[in-house]
């Protein structure tokens, strides 16, 4: 399955983080750029799920919600090791990001995304 990064300047700079998933790309917006260091959190806000050919898109959006500059960030395929309601724990194989990453929901829609610890082999 793939998995993509958007850098959106919209109405304010964020990266949008798409899983594939279901048939869908499920969508985070995140505030600031995902971070390749160990433990480093970051905000991701779950946002409403995306055609999945939405997540090759580059260009400008010209009117409405969402309007600006999309640039592909980072993609790659991604594995996941769990999946359950309230934390996801996967495997990213993209060009800036590689590794075990989870996302952890805390509230309504608000998860922590972040590199997690390989596990020992």
């Amino acid at each position: 399955m793939k998995y993509c990064i958007q850098k959106h300047q919209a109405s304010h700079l964020h990266y949008d983080f798409r899983l594939e998933l279901d048939g869908v790309a499920k969508s985070w917006a995140i505030p600031k750029e995902p971070s390749i260091k160990e433990g480093e959190k970051r905000l991701a806000v779950q946002v409403e799920d995306h055609e999945i050919s939405y997540m090759d898109f580059e260009g400008i959006i010209e009117e409405g919600y969402g309007k600006g500059i999309v640039e592909l960030w980072d993609a790659g395929s991604w594995k996941p090791e769990s999946i359950k309601e309230n934390k996801i724990v996967f495997f990213l194989d993209g060009k800036k990001l590689k590794g075990r990453f989870t996302l952890l929901k805390f509230k309504d829609k608000n998860w922590l995304l972040f590199k997690a610890k390989e596990k020992d082999q």
